[in-house]
């Protein structure tokens, strides 16, 4: 049994010092865009292990960056950047925020912008995205109904992590099933039942803080049902188990048809919008961010596995793992670590996938379980910490609109990362054995 050496993981400490100390320093953990820091990583990687010459350090980087897994989920990633750009053009955002507001219940506010948000967020694949097109709605019921406006804004964020964690065409699905070589309609059948408690919980906690309030949305709420059917195409596609190539594309196809038709996309802006599509997706990183930096982790990992970094993490969890139950909660104290360090999930799983899939084949832990895991843990912390991008755009959404909200008051109403984190470990510990 390979022990390992902890120097091996010098790269990825050298990188969580950079990220880590430029955000304390600038209060800001993201003025260090990440790809500088992961070359800085990269470069300290080829210096270790002066016995191996150059060349064979870089062969080992190429074989990291060239793994098909890899490549694959950086294609996906661009057609999903590309399926975004075509149906936002399209009028698709606005159209299904405005269906989603026309059936919000207006004695059931509160719980309404759950509900909505999760909607919304399942449709879109961001939960950055989300909350900017609720947080002023989110306001507009708190100075209604008298509810605090950081609880109105924490049921949104709460609903923009549910979809965020669960959407065919959000990046930490792409990140988290490539990482693990599994199907997204698995992942998503095993996540859906791991979460499912803890949504219908925090539905039923909303309900009961807001249960005396009423609100009733005003304003144009026009919307077109044929510019919500792409993402109905790429939901149902995804889940009947229809390649996600495919899926992506027959979606990108007609948003642009549908965009040409309705007048909303001109004819010679076609290529231009799925073209911003991939530069930018609502986030605080674009699809080409997302990509460059898995790819240039994806040769850091291959340096460190093999320097002996990998068979370190991997010696120091077969000391204190017992099973595939203790697999899998380590699984769970990795990706919720890297998460919490690196303040974004894509990022997150795109760097413990690797450690994580290692971990799963030698304890029996199942793809679609390992990829839904990745998921969900990233996701628990990404919606809690107050400096990562979905509470720091929330509170910024709150201000733009004439009201203050810092990021650690909405802490405390983040019901679902919560829940879900709890969910997720009873799941994990009075679970039958799953087949692999």
């Amino acid at each position: 049994m390979e022990k390992g050496k902890l120097s091996g993981l010098l790269p990825i400490g050298v990188f969580l010092a950079l990220f880590i100390g430029s955000g304390i320093i600038t209060r800001d953990f993201y003025a260090m865009p990440a790809i500088v820091a992961f070359l800085i990583a990269l470069c300290v990687a080829f210096i270790q292990n002066p016995r191996r010459n150059f060349n064979e350090k870089l062969n080992s980087v190429a074989r990291g960056m060239g793994e098909e897994n890899v490549m694959v989920m950086c294609l996906i990633f661009i057609l999903a950047g590309a399926f975004s750009g075509a149906i936002q053009a399209a009028g698709g955002v606005d159209s299904t925020v405005n269906f989603g507001l026309t059936i919000l219940p207006p004695k059931l506010a509160l719980t309404g912008l759950f509900i909505i948000s999760c909607f919304i967020s399942l449709a879109m694949g961001t939960s950055v995205g989300t909350i900017a097109a609720l947080t002023p709605i989110a306001v507009g019921v708190s100075t209604k109904t008298g509810i605090a406006g950081a609880i109105c804004i924490a049921a949104v964020v709460c609903g923009a992590m549910f979809g965020d964690n669960l959407s065919m065409i959000s990046d930490t699905t792409i990140a988290a099933t490539r990482t693990q070589g599994c199907e997204m309609k698995d992942k998503f059948r095993e996540n859906f039942k791991i979460v499912l408690p803890a949504a219908i919980a925090t539905a039923l906690i909303f309900l009961f803080l807001g249960f005396h309030s009423a609100y009733t949305v005003t304003g144009n709420l026009d919307y077109n049902f044929l510019k919500i059917l792409p993402y109905l195409v790429v939901l149902i596609g995804a889940l009947a188990g229809m390649n996600v190539f495919l899926v992506l594309v027959l979606g990108t196809v007609l948003s642009i048809g549908v965009g040409l038709g309705t007048g909303a996309i001109a004819p010679t802006a076609v290529f231009t919008v799925i073209g911003q599509g991939m530069d930018g997706n609502g986030g605080i990183m674009n699809m080409y961010d997302i990509t460059v930096i898995s790819i240039v982790v994806a040769g850091i990992i291959g340096l460190v596995k093999d320097n002996g970094g990998i068979d370190f993490i991997l010696a120091g969890i077969r000391r204190h793992v017992k099973g595939p139950k203790g697999a899998q909660l380590g699984i769970a104290a990795l990706s919720s670590l890297v998460d919490i360090s690196t303040a974004n999930n894509t990022v997150a799983i795109v760097m413990a996938g690797p450690i994580a899939k290692d971990i799963a084949e030698e304890y029996g832990v199942s793809p679609r379980r390992t990829a839904a895991l990745l998921d969900i843990f990233t996701s628990v912390w990404q919606g809690m910490i107050p400096y990562g991008a979905q509470l720091l755009y929330a509170s910024a959404g709150a201000s733009a609109v004439g009201i203050s909200v810092a990021p650690v008051a909405i802490v405390p109403y983040v019901f679902y990362p919560m829940l879900m984190g709890i969910s997720a470990v009873v799941y994990i510990i009075f679970s039958k054995k799953e087949k692999v």
